[in-house]
């Protein structure tokens, strides 16, 4: 009977230990997969570098290029009612002034330039920055042509800007006259009419008539004004550059620089347009979010202008903007 009872536990045990093996799950299978956004994969500390901001723009060698010639100052535009242009065209001239709490801006013609044409009347009220009046530069000008999505990052500033003529001299500073803003039609005063006669004073009837045609006068772009331009920008080569009308040219513009400037990665700054967001990682291991004002940006490091001191250490990617609410919930 005991050997049965034996028999029969060993049968058990070993079905138990078989059973056992057969439906052990053992480890669990790793499958790789994204993680959640907004998890931070590294860290990296702020750097600092050189920075610029620059375009590229397709421009072309032209005679006798129209310049805008802006407002320097908000208040009431007043034109000089006689131009002194120096002849030849080498320096430059006044062309009018805006008066601001009593006192005159001028604003002048470059070297080099005859004047065009008034864009206001005189006594009109303008703004900073307004264009006034054109002048047209006296031989070979480089012109390139700027589209709505350039004209703001360049209107910011022109820290320099260099050329190199297509299969020809370059690359060489270009100097930057007067405003990119699209320009209206100049136009020329009229000449001042000719005096009448006293009231009650009879003209002579031998004597012709009163008042003369005014003498003919050579047809000139001061005469005629200037015409309409879209936006462009304007600029000027060494005089020992060798110019072709016509020809094409590459500009390299750089609207803004900054001198070892603060910056991070892109991809660690949540917002834009001056303003944004990184996530600092504390000694303890903990993170916080932080304001920080952004400056300029090449596409793969953007500047910051405050908000960090250049010690802490940044998550990558940056904080992720949270979930709009979903509708009928309260924010």
């Amino acid at each position: 009977m005991e050997k049965r009872v034996l028999v029969r536990l060993g049968v058990a045990a070993l079905c138990a230990v078989t059973v056992s093996s057969c439906t052990s799950p053992g480890p669990e299978a790793q499958n790789p997969e994204l993680a959640p956004r907004g998890t931070a994969m590294t860290t990296v500390q702020p750097s600092r570098q050189d920075l610029a901001n620059s375009i590229t723009l397709d421009g072309v060698v032209t005679m006798n290029p129209v310049v805008g010639l802006v407002a320097p100052a908000a208040g009431q535009v007043r034109f000089l009612s006689r131009i002194a242009e120096p002849e030849p065209p080498t320096k430059a001239f006044r062309v009018g002034s805006v008066w601001k709490d009593g006192e005159p801006h001028w604003f002048e013609a470059p070297a080099g330039s005859t004047f065009a044409g008034r864009l206001v009347e005189d006594k009109d009220t303008v703004t900073a920055g307004m264009p006034v009046a054109t002048v047209e530069l006296v031989g070979y000008g480089i012109v390139a042509d700027i589209d709505g999505s350039q004209a703001y990052r360049i209107t910011d500033g022109l820290a320099s800007v260099r050329a190199q003529i297509k299969n020809g001299p370059g690359p060489f500073p270009c100097t930057a006259l007067g405003t990119i803003a699209a320009l209206p039609a100049g136009t020329v005063p009229a000449p001042p009419a000719p005096p009448e006669p006293p009231a009650g004073e009879q003209p002579d009837p031998g004597a012709g008539p009163t008042t003369l045609p005014p003498p003919e006068q050579e047809q000139d772009p001061g005469a005629t004004g200037s015409e309409p331009t879209g936006m462009r920008l304007v600029c000027t080569a060494p005089p020992k550059v060798k110019l072709i009308n016509g020809a094409a040219v590459t500009l390299d513009v750089v609207t803004q620089q900054a001198k070892d400037a603060l910056v991070v990665p892109v991809e660690a700054v949540a917002g834009g347009q001056g303003s944004g967001q990184v996530e600092v990682v504390e000694d303890d291991g903990s993170r916080r979010i932080v304001e920080v004002e952004l400056g300029l940006t090449d596409g793969k490091v953007v500047q910051i202008r405050s908000g960090l001191t250049g010690t802490e250490t940044i998550t990558v990617p940056g904080p992720d903007l949270p979930p709009a609410p979903a509708q009928g919930e309260q924010k």
